[in-house]
């Protein structure tokens, strides 16, 4: 946690361009900023360093900011915030964009008053860029469908969310999709006509350029900036649809080109300086359509119809040797341009962000950034499968993005320190809550979901259990919700409440149907009729009390529109869960004759020994259409 030493800024002195952040900032932490004989007391000068240096002076009793950008301002401001009493420090940025993505599509999308306290925290770590990604979750005139039901945004708030960034020293803009992913819109009757394969415009067609015209004026008219990020990556089947049906089969690179070519027709109109994820080109050029082949190749007429005024996104958070990161790289700008480099912090498919697995991919990806020169980076969040993870568990991670950005190699101390500038929180309570995911006994080098399946497995048709290896969770969960739930009570950290809960739900479910079946087999009927009270009882219990503080959560970071999704699967989880207790009582009292889900066998299904499962998977052994 921060110091109790506080800070004493004279706004009214301070130069114009960082007041209104600055304002934003202390408003938020008020108990840190005050004036007091202890307080360090803090003045910006800006410079203008051709190295874009920061520069602090300090002698304990007042400290000068020297700062090339408004963004490098606000760092140094974090960096005191965690430790006043530092002495003076440089940094230099090697970056000339450090950025961050949300994901605003998938179910979670994020309140206008929580983005604004994501961005004062992105300020604080020193980033520059912000984008939201909204595949349809935002408003199009002209296009009702475009969100509905959905919380989008309205052109007002992400107009004021520009505004809100921009005191901040942050850059926004759009970062939506005009190719792929487009399943929300293409479901509407009103949009079959636009539908290629599924999830993917139709290419070449002059309706589908008049609706990315409205799609593009509506995205990039809230902000000052004129980049867009187009998107355009996974449209896996592209040209095998009605394109086919419609215009006869054409080469995917040569449909890719020319749908490119036409979307940045209509950006160069609007003065838009356009990006799209890379992945398209290295997909069509694996024979496995893998976007990470070694063996892959591209004709040398494609790479010369790419537009190169279109800058290529190279995304990878998979990989943890930085030589796989530089190869890529340099595959990159044989396409004839300089990449901009995507990692990310894990918090999709998950309740809590994988922060260790996180940090080892951000290392390799940003030690190779830094190898190869490249200048444009930012850090990706995901929401896949229903954005059940509280967003802010990354910060952490973008920590150690920004970390990275601004040193050679992070120092553990200061990046704790920073975060506890920057968060109000501790980081290693944070990072310990992501052992939710991993259990000691069960050792695999890639980021699993296991509190995801334990908790949404059926209770009763319990079929990933194989994949547990044999091993009891229970204490594990025991012991980390007893852990969390201590550092929950200390200011800053109340967000652990979550996790904590889940790790208690877990701890009572995780051998639940072994213990019943075991029991069962035994035909211990008194057995199981304890196993009603002292472990059935109090799951159903405590699990009711997850969904209610997962609710809150939710209220308080996402608009309300897409908790429908997960009530669904809590309430599913619960009626299985009273399910089973009938079932069981039924048996125990002679009334049940058998229980011939407890007398199932489960099969060893999955390849992976320990597999990141969708809900879908989980919920059911049936595959229902």
């Amino acid at each position: 946690m921060p110091k109790e030493r506080s800070l004493a800024i004279d706004v009214e002195r301070c130069p114009d361009a960082l007041r209104p952040g600055l304002s934003e900032i202390m408003r938020e932490l008020p108990a840190r900023f005050r004036e007091d004989r202890h307080a360090l007391k803090v003045s910006f000068a800006p410079s203008d360093d051709a190295h874009r240096e920061l520069s602090v002076s300090s002698d304990g009793t007042h400290a000068t900011v020297n700062y090339p950008s408004r963004a490098h301002a606000f760092r140094a401001l974090g960096r005191l915030l965690g430790n006043p009493d530092s002495a003076s420090f440089t940094e230099t940025c090697r970056f000339t964009m450090l950025g961050a993505m949300l994901d605003v599509s998938r179910n979670g999308v994020l309140r206008v008053d929580t983005a604004k306290t994501f961005l004062r925290r992105l300020a604080l770590m020193g980033f520059n860029v912000c984008m939201l990604y909204a595949e349809d979750t935002y408003e199009v005139p002209g296009e009702p469908f475009f969100g509905y039901l959905r919380g989008r945004y309205s052109l007002a708030e992400l107009k004021e969310l520009d505004d809100y960034a921009a005191q901040l020293g942050i850059e926004m803009f759009p970062c939506i999709q005009t190719l792929g992913h487009l399943e929300q819109i293409l479901k509407w009757p009103v949009y079959k006509e636009y539908q290629d394969a599924p999830g993917v415009l139709i290419a070449e067609e002059e309706r589908t350029y008049a609706l990315l015209e409205k799609m593009i004026d509506a995205a990039s008219s809230p902000f000052r900036s004129k980049r867009i990020h187009l998107g355009m990556d996974e449209a896996h089947g592209v040209g095998t649809g009605q394109y086919k049906a419609r215009h006869g089969e054409k080469r995917p690179f040569d449909l890719l080109n020319s749908h490119l070519k036409e979307v940045r027709k209509i950006c160069e109109k609007r003065g838009l300086r356009p990006m799209i994820w890379s992945d398209m080109y290295f997909r069509l050029g694996s024979k496995r359509n893998d976007y990470y082949d070694l063996e892959w190749s591209i004709p040398p007429e494609v790479v010369e119809e790419i537009p190169r005024d279109i800058a290529l996104v190279y995304w990878d958070y998979y990989h943890v040797d930085p030589a796989f990161y530089e190869e890529w790289i340099e595959r990159h700008r044989k396409l004839g341009s300089e990449p901009l480099m995507a990692g990310g912090v894990w918090t999709w498919n998950r309740f809590w962000s994988a922060l260790p697995w996180s940090m080892t991919c951000t290392d390799a990806c940003m030690r190779a950034c830094k190898t190869k020169g490249l200048k444009e980076v930012f850090v990706t969040t995901w929401g896949d499968d229903g954005t059940e993870c509280d967003l802010f568990s990354a910060l952490p991670g973008i920590q150690y993005f920004a970390e990275h950005a601004y040193s050679e190699q992070p120092d553990p101390a200061q990046l704790r320190a920073n975060f506890a500038g920057s968060c109000a929180a501790n980081f290693d309570d944070w990072v310990s809550a992501a052992a939710l995911d991993s259990i000691p006994e069960l050792k695999d080098p890639r980021p699993a979901n296991l509190s995801k399946w334990l908790l949404w497995q059926d209770p009763l048709l319990s079929f990933a259990d194989p994949n547990l290896r044999g091993c009891s969770a229970r204490a594990h969960y025991t012991a980390l919700a007893e852990v969390l739930k201590k550092s929950s009570r200390k200011p800053g950290d109340k967000r652990l409440e979550f996790p904590a809960q889940l790790a208690l739900v877990l701890a009572l479910k995780c051998d639940l149907r072994k213990t019943l079946a075991n029991a069962y087999r035994a035909d211990d009927r008194a057995e199981l009729s304890r196993l009603l009270k002292t472990d059935v009882a109090p799951l159903r219990r405590e699990f009711e009390t997850l969904r209610k503080i997962h609710r809150n959560v939710w209220m308080e970071l996402y608009k309300p529109f897409g908790w429908e999704v997960l009530d669904l699967r809590y309430g599913g989880q619960g009626a299985r869960l009273e399910t089973l207790s009938a079932r069981i009582g039924e048996y125990a009292s002679g009334k049940l004759d058998a229980i011939a889900e407890l007398e199932a066998e489960f099969l060893p299904a999955f390849n992976m020994e320990l597999p990141v499962f969708n809900y879908d998977q989980l919920k059911t052994p049936s595959s229902i259409k």
